[in-house]
């Protein structure tokens, strides 16, 4: 187990356990987060126990193309009930996140460090969120951090309305030109969009600067 000090940077990722932990301590500095994300490793901790960080293998994520689309949500989709928008309530989504109650979860890994220090990226231009309001009230949203402009790591999502947060999330991957959204570890809401895992060696390779 490495233990992070002063210093910013993180051992190889594959020096990672076989569950994806690779380091423990540190803090939620911007300069700390964003080299953490630019390396396939993220934060994930409950409140009151020392900031962990991860970088799992096979890594979770959707490629853009792959976006399966129901007939159902696609009817969804025509009749306008929903309007999506983003970057417009970053914060407020973050507190839903934080408040949403989720299976085999005891209490919340967004914290109100996780919180303040989020909010820093957003104004930096860092981290982003996606809306999705019905009759102006706030329903669902998502919220992650672009890496360049290839990759969106996605971080959370929440909905309060059955299918609004489908209704955010596929707004947004068929209007980014992200390559890939990251999703981290798996989940059978997104599997059912798409998403996929692939080895952490292909993920880091997205990472790397591109080619214009």
């Amino acid at each position: 187990m490495h233990f992070l000090t002063q210093n910013i940077k993180f051992p190889d990722v594959t020096k990672a356990s076989e569950d994806g932990l690779l380091a423990v301590g540190g803090d939620l500095s911007t300069e700390r987060l964003l080299h953490a994300y630019s390396k396939g490793i993220f934060p994930w901790y409950q409140d009151e126990e020392p900031i962990l960080w991860w970088s799992p293998d096979p890594r979770f994520v959707l490629f853009p193309e792959d976006l399966k689309i129901s007939k159902s949500m696609k009817q969804i989709l025509k009749k306008n009930t929903f309007t999506v928008t983003e970057n417009k309530a970053f914060r407020e989504v973050l507190e839903h996140c934080a408040a949403t109650k989720r299976t085999g979860q005891e209490g919340t890994w967004i914290t109100n460090d996780m919180i303040k220090a989020y909010v820093k990226l957003h104004h930096l231009g860092y981290a982003k969120s996606v809306e999705v309001w019905q009759d102006d009230i706030l329903v669902a949203g998502l919220y992650g951090i672009a890496i360049n402009d290839t990759v969106f790591c996605g971080e959370s999502m929440f909905t309060t309305v059955s299918n609004a947060s489908k209704v955010g999330f596929i707004t947004f991957v068929k209007n980014s030109n992200y390559k890939l959204i990251d999703c981290q570890i798996y989940t059978n809401h997104l599997e059912s969009l798409g998403a996929k895992d692939i080895s952490r060696a292909t993920f880091m390779t997205y990472l790397e600067p591109q080619d214009i």
